[in-house]
């Protein structure tokens, strides 16, 4: 399972990681999450609006800060 966060580096997208990072090790999953800060690549997702979550290639959320709960939900 791969994870990528979408976002430049701010504020709310650290949050997003963050709680990601929560949402994974309560669901023990084997997943990793990687950082896309390069605006070229997150625009190739059809994202314009960061933090963004990709799961496997397919945008889930984008344009808010998921808490850990709702993340659960989405990788289920």
């Amino acid at each position: 399972m791969k994870i990528k966060i979408l976002g430049s580096g701010c504020p709310k997208c650290k949050v997003l990681e963050k709680n990601t990072q929560i949402a994974v090790e309560e669901l023990g999953l084997d997943a990793q999450i990687e950082k896309v800060t390069d605006i070229v690549k997150i625009m190739e997702y059809g994202v314009m609006s960061t933090p963004a979550i990709v799961l496997d290639e397919k945008v889930l959320s984008y344009g808010k800060v998921l808490f850990s709960d709702e993340i659960k939900k989405l990788l289920k």
